[in-house]
């Protein structure tokens, strides 16, 4: 692929792609504007969003703005780092000073649900009709839906053109996880390097094995399964014939990105949020989805916000957030919407369109396809109580202190003590 290819890959999904989790490796640190108190009956209403990187005269500012004209109010919105949001969010709640409408990470979703200071879909007459299922499922709890996904970014597979080239592997061989195993071993014997991941102790590096775990067809309440020790099995493998290094146990989604950027490695598992820097390595990438143990696109988790409706005393505030949600997500509003946030739609219409506008997008919109919830399955709140001791296995399997299924058997023990 050359160049010009190249940079409309990057140009599909803009400049540097939000992300869930933290802002793993995407997002900026940046103040936010104080909150107000809600004022019935007043003609502002306020949103608060884990954005700061936008400034006031971002196309992001702009179009929350025209949403609050087409609602008839105006917006005051409040920026915060995705790290602060969650406590700010539950703080306001208890003082009875909610925003009027919130957006927020989609794992954080569970939690302010249960906390109560989220309303249901049903409840404000939210339209998910359109929403495909596997993204709704992020904010669901049993049978209600606590938001709207304003869109979705998730992991896939970064590869160097040349790389490949020279050791003999045509990408398009790669479909499971024994051709992307082969792959590997053609590589390193061309005197090059395999591929890069996070597997560092925090839940980024849990976001990366999913893909892996869920691709093995693993479940997250049963750790120790078959499937579950052969998704850490192949990791561990890969270290000790040195196909993936030794940093990939402190690896964090940019450091992993900054060792492919080197234009050494064959592969990198990393997500959207990179395709502007995967323009500024200086050689030829594509991308393809993450295989499954035995083919197909394994599941990878999403990222990307929910758009709620905090619970306010004064409930006639909900009929003007309520059209605040639906301008932000409906399907004639979300090319705006996913385009400057620089996500791929949460609608199948929208995502045709994006796609037809730049076919280079289909990989990313399959992969989302096929993306999962970290919350779903009904998990909710269980789901850190799960990942912690996973991602703890995956560590000690990698360091070698424990085989993959002793750390495995540990990490389910652990995680059904702490979700009992």
């Amino acid at each position: 692929m050359g160049s010009a290819a190249r940079n409309r890959r990057a140009a599909g999904l803009g400049l540097a792609a939000l992300t869930a989790l933290g802002c793993l490796a995407a997002c900026s640190s940046g103040g936010a504007p104080t909150g107000t108190s809600q004022a019935a009956g007043g003609g502002t209403h306020t949103i608060w969003d884990p954005y700061p990187q936008y400034d006031g005269d971002s196309a992001w500012a702009g179009l929350l703005k025209a949403c609050g004209a087409r609602a008839g109010v105006t917006v005051e919105r409040t920026a915060y780092d995705t790290s602060d949001l969650t406590n700010k969010a539950l703080l306001a709640a208890q003082q009875g000073n909610a925003p009027d409408v919130l957006i927020v990470d989609n794992p954080v979703v569970s939690t302010l649900a249960e906390a109560g200071v989220l309303t249901t879909t049903r409840e404000n007459k939210l339209d998910t009709s359109a929403i495909a299922p596997n993204l709704l499922a992020a904010g669901q709890s049993g049978d209600d839906a606590y938001g709207v996904p304003i869109g979705a970014n998730t992991l896939a597979l970064y590869y160097n053109e040349e790389v490949l080239g020279k050791a003999g592997v045509d990408v398009a061989s790669v479909k499971d996880w024994a051709s992307l195993t082969e792959a590997l071993k053609k590589v390193k014997a061309a005197g090059k390097k395999g591929i890069t991941f996070s597997a560092i102790g925090t839940e980024e590096g849990s976001f990366q094995f999913l893909p892996w775990f869920w691709g093995a067809g693993a479940q997250l309440t049963k750790l120790d399964s078959p499937e579950g020790v052969a998704a850490v099995t192949l990791w561990t493998d890969w270290l000790k014939a040195g196909y993936a290094p030794n940093s990939v146990i402190n690896n964090t989604q940019t450091t992993s990105w900054q060792e492919f950027a080197t234009g050494d490695f064959a592969f990198a598992e990393n997500g959207t949020w990179q395709l502007a820097n995967a323009e500024k390595a200086g050689f030829d990438y594509g991308v393809i989805p993450i295989p499954g143990k035995d083919g197909g696109t394994a599941p990878a988790p999403t990222g990307g916000e929910f758009v709620g409706i905090p619970v306010q005393k004064d409930t006639a505030r909900y009929a003007t957030s309520q059209k605040l949600v639906a301008c932000l997500t409906d399907t004639g509003n979300s090319l705006t919407t996913t385009t400057t946030l620089s996500y791929v739609a949460p609608t199948e219409r929208v995502r045709s369109e994006q796609v037809a506008a730049n076919p280079d997008l289909k990989v990313w919109v399959e992969a989302v396809k096929a993306a999962k919830g970290r919350t779903s399955d009904d998990l909710g709140t269980k789901y850190p109580k799960i990942s912690e001791p996973m991602w703890a296995a995956v560590q000690a399997a990698l360091s070698g202190s424990a085989s993959p299924r002793q750390a495995m058997t540990d990490a389910q023990t652990a995680a059904a003590n702490a979700t009992q």
